[in-house]
């Protein structure tokens, strides 16, 4: 007889997976590569979802590719943060959510619970709208009932309950390829300006000299650097056999970097590609400054000459939502059972999960009509980024602790440039709090 599991259970609690994929010491370097890869697959999901896509299309719509910078930036300060997650579970075998528990006081450790929970829920927020939408435009159905349709992803938890991590790595591989396919078929359909392309990735202070574009800009950070992304980094790297030895480990963080890097640069170019597309597209037009991702697939077809590219979009669309499922479940997972050493049913978190998100997701677009989803997907992205600062601040902390990492804490220069990105980074934030505020 079925039954709905009563206990946390892998793939989607990390805990119950720590050491189950294999490096055999005598395989060669590059099956040692594809061996560790996975867990920064799973991490870049993150930095592709739906928020992704609003924030890159408002921002190409909008300015064109004067932001495209912000994304590469972005993407680099990721990369940066999200090596020093995987190196601090890799070196201390304990990931970050465990550390606060441990290093801050109960009063801390529960706030920093809270704003990582936040942090969950608007990613989730993100998942909900942007698969309601696409299942608006693939589907025929209209956004609340779209919004509703996403609580079926929970059967996706249940159907994968005591498998192997490997094939949800497997999974998220397939979803994130099949991104990729679809708007590269966009862009040359769309066929932008490759001079001005290359123009847009010069930092510029001026194109985010004004509210709107600062206020989008931080979105995109929100939508890149995302702070539960850090606590389930430092958490999926131990899925690998790691040796008790310095060297051993030495070797598993090498090869972590490198799965890191090589994912994290593929988020980039999709964040890349969706905000060119949108340049390409919409700027310059007479509907140019008002489009959103709710307007963006409508346009699309007479734009790109063929109707193929609106299912394209959707597709893909679909895709970035389904895909962060995952994530956002044993993300869950880590932060409840290192902060507050309880293990749900993974069903149950995902419903809590998505049961937060939705209320929220059905009161806007019931509210606020059918074309508010752009405008929530990037007000989302902003709460996103005002998290930001409170998951940074213990990471770097910890990872500059010798007593934790041992000999491979951070070296000075290391420290110094994480130090500047959170200076940058909760610098932003407060600027835009004391804009919205109408200090500034």
């Amino acid at each position: 007889m079925f039954g709905l599991p009563t206990t946390a259970t892998a793939p989607f609690c990390p805990a119950e997976i720590i050491g189950t994929v294999a490096i055999p010491e005598s395989d060669p370097f590059w099956k040692k590569i594809l061996r560790s890869a996975g867990p920064g697959l799973l991490v870049s999901v993150g930095y592709m979802d739906p928020g992704n896509w609003a924030t890159g299309i408002q921002a190409g719509a909008q300015y064109g590719y004067a932001l495209l910078f912000v994304v590469v930036l972005s993407s680099l300060a990721a990369i940066v943060l999200q090596c020093l997650a995987m190196r601090l579970g890799i070196a201390s075998g304990r990931d970050l959510a465990t550390h606060c528990r441990q290093q801050y006081g109960p009063v801390t450790g529960k706030l920093l619970w809270l704003f990582a929970e936040i942090s969950i829920v608007a990613c989730d927020l993100a998942e909900v709208l942007g698969s309601a939408l696409a299942f608006k435009l693939l589907l025929g159905v209209s956004l609340p009932v779209g919004v509703l349709l996403t609580s079926l992803d929970t059967l996706i938890v249940l159907g994968l309950k005591g498998r192997g991590f490997r094939q949800v790595e497997a999974i998220i591989l397939g979803l994130i390829l099949t991104i990729g396919v679809c708007l590269i078929a966009e862009l040359l359909f769309i066929k932008p300006d490759w001079q001005a392309v290359a123009s847009g990735l010069l930092p510029s202070l001026s194109a985010l000299s004004s509210r709107e574009p600062l206020y989008l800009a931080i979105g995109i950070l929100g939508a890149t650097v995302m702070p539960h992304n850090l606590y389930l980094h430092s958490a999926v790297v131990q899925t690998r056999v790691v040796a008790d030895s310095d060297r051993a480990r030495r070797q598993a963080i090498v090869l972590a970097r490198i799965d890191t890097v090589a994912a994290l640069l593929l988020a980039l170019f999709i964040n890349a590609a969706i905000l060119i597309l949108a340049a390409a597209a919409f700027h310059g037009t007479a509907a140019g400054a008002a489009v959103g991702i709710d307007d963006a697939y409508h346009l699309l077809d007479p734009v790109a000459g063929t109707a193929m590219a609106g299912v394209l979009f959707g597709v893909a669309l679909l895709a970035a939502g389904q895909s962060s499922t995952f994530t956002g479940t044993i993300a869950g997972q880590v932060i409840m059972d290192g902060f507050l050493a309880l293990r749900l049913p993974c069903w149950q978190r995902r419903l809590i999960t998505r049961g937060l998100a939705q209320g929220p997701a059905l009161f806007g677009v019931i509210t606020l009509g059918e074309h508010s989803v752009g405008r929530l997907l990037v007000l989302s992205q902003v709460v996103l980024s005002l998290q930001l600062p409170f998951a940074m601040y213990p990471l770097i902390r910890l990872t500059g602790q010798r007593a934790i990492m041992g000999s491979f804490v951070n070296s000075r220069a290391t420290g110094l440039l994480a130090w500047l990105l959170f200076a940058v980074i909760a610098t932003a934030n407060l600027w835009l709090c004391l804009q919205v505020a109408g200090v500034l």
